[in-house]
């Protein structure tokens, strides 16, 4: 790697770093404040982050609240927004269909030129579903061109996480809370004895390596490091064991059968938040438009859910009839034949599912729940389907 490989950052020097993102041709996207919630969306400069606002999370609960005085701009977690809204987004229009004079057909892409963006802020998790979303969209040869064309502009700027979330659990999925990899640039947000904030910048590519040498930065020292890891020490001592990941492949095989899994009968809604939260899920269905009297048809690209009866539904009625089979579908591929199709977990433990239940189903003790009792039968995974999305 060529270039400066760290230095600090003061609010100026932040600010340079926007300003030489914007210069070139980059639009900035990161968290900001928006109907009570951190979500990602376009930043004008830093002005735009959301200094001094906490949020406390726990099952089906999120609340934000703002800390008078404090300087820091990265103290809260992840809210409800993915960074996959942005590279695999919500609805797409993929072309136009229009009947011309003459009486032929014409076929016209509606696939925008996507714009280069700067992601702002991504935490250690975020990057691991990223790292997800590439192999599940972005490679093979049924690979996405219109993901690998957002994705191939990216730069990111990471921020170590400075305390733990109130539901999330990646040290267990081994994907944080310090992220190594994956980003051009990692910042972790350092508050001094004397109330002042700065941050300790590593370049993690080349492309971020000489940014940083082209802008005027103060050099990383010693105290510096030590400060940076102090924090990284202290966010992972805050997180508590929520799931461990070891035999869950396995766990879940064995218990497609178990009662445990008609309980979710009562309290999941299928209301779909869970998958529209996670940053890692990527189904979707296809959206045909009409409009006879213009002779002009639409064909776009939305999110899909598994928990929606209509995503299994086959000619004769729907593969998972029952709420209990449409979160057995939606855990168990998750957490186990994710692996068969893509040789890794599709938790990253960012919590997002847990915190936006709206009835606070909570995932760490769902499985829990499974481990606490015994398989109902020596073969239960060979007698019951639990195939892909």
């Amino acid at each position: 790697m060529t270039g400066a490989r760290e230095a600090m950052l003061d609010r100026p020097g932040l600010e340079r770093l926007f300003e030489a993102l914007k210069a070139e041709g980059r639009t900035l996207v990161g968290p900001t404040v928006r109907d009570g919630a951190i979500i990602y969306d376009v930043l004008a400069g830093v002005a735009s982050l959301p200094q001094g606002w906490r949020d406390e999370q726990a099952p089906g609960s999120y609340r934000l609240h703002r800390q008078a005085g404090d300087p820091r701009l990265f103290d809260h977690t992840v809210g409800a927004h993915s960074w996959k809204r942005f590279l695999h987004p919500p609805r797409e229009s993929l072309f136009r269909v229009t009947r011309t004079p003459e009486g032929t057909l014409r076929f016209d892409s509606l696939t925008a030129e996507p714009r280069r963006l700067a992601l702002i802020g991504a935490r250690a998790c975020e990057l691991a579903a990223l790292a997800i979303q590439d192999r599940v969209l972005g490679t093979g040869t049924q690979a996405d061109h219109a993901y690998q064309a957002r994705r191939a502009g990216l730069f990111i700027v990471a921020v170590q996480c400075g305390r733990a979330g109130g539901t999330c659990f990646c040290a267990d999925m081994g994907t944080g809370p310090r992220a190594e990899t994956g980003f051009d640039l990692a910042l972790t947000e350092i508050l001094d004895s004397d109330g002042n904030v700065g941050w300790y910048v590593e370049s993690g590519s080349d492309q971020g390596a000489k940014l940083l040498s082209h802008l005027q930065m103060l050099p990383a020292q010693s105290a510096d490091r030590e400060a940076a890891a102090a924090v990284w020490a202290s966010t992972r001592a805050q997180m508590a064991s929520r799931m461990d990941p070891a035999g869950l492949h396995e766990l879940l095989d064995e218990k497609l059968e178990d009662p445990h899994w008609e309980t979710l009968e009562s309290r999941c809604l299928a209301c779909g938040n869970c998958t529209a939260v996670c940053p890692t899920c990527y189904c979707t269905r296809t959206v045909d438009q009409a409009d006879l009297e213009d002779a002009v048809a639409e064909r776009s690209r939305e999110w899909e859910s598994c928990f929606n009866p209509e995503f299994s539904h086959l000619p004769g009625g729907s593969v998972r009839g029952s709420i209990a089979s449409r979160y057995r579908q939606w855990l168990t591929h998750k957490l186990a034949s994710w692996h068969d199709q893509f040789d890794s977990s599709g938790c990253v433990g960012c919590g997002r599912c847990i915190s936006w239940c709206p009835v606070g189903i909570d995932i760490t003790a769902e499985i829990a729940a499974l481990r606490a009792t015994p398989a109902p039968y020596p073969d239960a995974a060979s007698e019951s389907d639990h195939g892909h999305p």
